[in-house]
């Protein structure tokens, strides 16, 4: 095998020295061990693995995350491993198989190009059940915000091929939220990923994570919230500019035309602030700046007239409701409709 195996590791247990050995009996001959600042009674399962052939223990003085941990070795492996085919990361608990560690490893060597992500069946009978749940909700944001189907957003195999690294040390965050925003930056830079499905493993009910579901699950949705987070401020402006605009008008126009004021004079203000902000905070598009402020204002354009023609038909056609704030109810819901679909259309083509 040409590929390096990295363990991030805090406050170890025996069972971080054997995943080490059964990562050596499985046929690697790199690996690369990080202690994240664990206290001075766990330092001798460091110096037990250090002393096996072919074994490199990094150490952070103080606890800086697992997210930093893989990034001290990504580039300490840049720095000092220029002829691998890239590396494996896996946790140290046993969770992960060799023999899975080695399936994705063959997989990510024998293509070059794809990360490829070990994942696990969530449906099995004795999959926590918060883990069920936790990973379904999470599948489903990533899918609808990002754009990304994936099977296993959280798991911790990931094999990553060498010219990957770089791209790989410049993921914003230390610690658990790294590692779903290395996914958000392998969509938006265009890296490819394949997945192998691996054996479930819970040991002793995965007492022996760190992972803190309260705290690490904001920083870890924090990142998705922002793309949502965007186009629910841009509706709320124009929601609020097409109620002033509207009401302000009132009688004095007929009703067709007063809605098309309202409605053109709200979302010209929202849509430059929803431009703005998707493309320099939400989508952070290296896009050129013509070609998605075009694309974006016939995204714009469309979705302007299908919310004046359906609110127009509901509220003037249909039930004849006049200048009334429920005109504005109607509007939101039609509108929030749209911005579904919007929402979909900026991701995949505007800020592509």
């Amino acid at each position: 095998m040409n590929t390096i195996v990295i363990v991030p590791s805090l406050n170890p247990d025996g069972k971080m020295v054997n995943t080490v050995k059964s990562i050596l009996a499985e046929g690697f001959t790199d690996v690369v061990v990080v202690n994240d600042g664990s206290g001075p009674e766990y330092l001798s399962f460091f110096e037990e693995v250090s002393k096996l052939p072919g074994v490199t223990v990094l150490t952070h003085e103080v606890n800086k995350g697992k997210g930093r941990a893989m990034k001290t070795a990504f580039a300490y492996i840049l720095e000092n491993r220029k002829d691998v085919a890239g590396v494996v990361t896996v946790d140290a608990d046993g969770q992960h198989l060799p023999k899975d560690i080695r399936a994705c490893a063959e997989a990510m060597e024998a293509d070059g190009n794809r990360v490829i992500l070990g994942v696990r069946d969530f449906s099995l009978p004795h999959v926590p059940k918060k883990s069920r749940i936790g990973n379904n909700i999470t599948k489903g944001v990533f899918r609808f915000a990002c754009g990304i189907k994936i099977s296993d957003t959280q798991t911790g195999l990931r094999a990553i091929p060498f010219k990957h690294l770089p791209a790989m040390c410049e993921v914003a965050g230390d610690r658990y939220e790294y590692e779903t925003n290395q996914l958000l930056v392998m969509k938006r830079q265009g890296i490819e990923f394949s997945e192998v499905v691996i054996d479930t493993v819970y040991i002793d009910d995965n007492a022996s994570s760190h992972f803190h579901p309260f705290r690490d699950s904001i920083r870890i949705y924090m990142i998705i919230l922002k793309f949502i987070g965007s186009s629910i401020a841009s509706f709320l402006l124009d929601f609020l500019l097409f109620t002033v605009i509207n009401l302000a008008i009132g009688d004095s126009l007929d009703g067709s035309v007063r809605l098309l004021i309202a409605t053109v004079g709200a979302r010209v203000v929202s849509s430059l602030f929803n431009y703005t902000v998707n493309r320099k905070v939400v989508f952070r598009s290296d896009a050129d700046v013509k070609r998605s402020l075009v694309r974006y204002y016939i995204l714009a354009a469309c979705q302007l007239l299908a919310s004046y023609l359906l609110v127009n038909i509901v509220a003037e056609k249909i039930l004849d409701l006049g200048a009334t704030f429920l005109e504005s109810v109607i509007k939101m819901i039609v509108d929030f409709v749209l911005f579904l679909l919007s929402y979909q259309f900026q991701q995949r083509w505007v800020f592509k």
